[in-house]
């Protein structure tokens, strides 16, 4: 892996910049795309790595973002579509349409404008990586958050089609599907989960599943990634098709 070009959105904190260290570790040359111009520009420097500010939820800066890893480095074999933010409304009383939305337009739509913005230069290179942050809540019923739910099944949904898409290009996609883990995402909930003595991953769980999706050669898998647990893909029940008739 040493030489090779990853870009990493939501890189500056959390998951995503847990995996930019690992894969620095690695010898891999970074780019980091976030919101955060102070901590992604610290982490880049720290790792050596170039920063770009990357608003997911515009078209054009994923392209801007892609165009930075290519000019900077020559080419992209890895994409790692991380950003993500808690939603913070339901569906009730509570719900909020603005927070809907901007939930909606990070957590999936940043995904869908990311892997368009990517295909490009990872053909350019002969293949690479598409791996995507999803969550166990993409996986399972998710009823103290629906929306969350519904944005994450939708990125599930999104890798297992794009997956055997473009595997004949030697483009692997893949999702990663954490559950609660030791992030700031987690903060609104944290409380909670303590106080009812449900198990938070940590941050070395989730990177170390990442490494292991990296490492491997499935595509459209949905990893697992829960405590107690090696994480491996999702099986999914297949869906009855047609009967013949009579």
């Amino acid at each position: 892996m040493d030489g090779k070009v990853a870009l990493i959105t939501g890189g500056a904190n959390g998951i995503g910049a847990a995996v930019a260290r690992r894969l620095s570790t690695e010898g891999w040359r970074l780019t980091l795309a976030d919101v955060d111009e102070d901590g992604g520009t610290k982490l880049a420097a720290e790792l050596g790595g170039v920063f770009v500010r990357t608003d997911v939820t515009d078209p054009a800066a994923s392209e801007r973002a892609v165009a930075t890893a290519v000019e900077h480095y020559g080419g992209l074999d890895l994409a790692f579509l991380n950003a993500g933010v808690a939603t913070g409304c339901g569906l009730d009383a509570d719900f909020d349409p603005v927070r809907y939305r901007r939930a909606m337009s990070i957590n999936l739509d940043g995904v869908a404008y990311g892997v368009h913005a990517v295909l490009p230069a990872l053909r350019q290179r002969g293949g690479g990586n598409i791996i995507a942050t999803a969550s166990m809540a993409g996986l399972t019923a998710t009823p103290f958050d629906p929306i969350y739910g519904a944005n994450k099944a939708a990125v599930v949904g999104m890798v297992r089609a794009l997956g055997p898409a473009h595997g004949p290009e030697n483009i692997r996609v893949n999702a990663l599907c954490p559950s609660f883990a030791d992030t700031d995402i987690l903060n609104p909930l944290r409380e909670h989960l303590q106080e009812t003595g449900f198990p938070i991953l940590t941050v070395d769980d989730v990177v170390t599943a990442f490494m292991s999706i990296l490492g491997g050669d499935g595509v459209g898998e949905c990893w697992y990634v829960v405590p107690g647990r090696t994480s491996e893909p999702f099986r999914f029940r297949g869906v009855p098709g047609p009967r013949a008739t009579e």
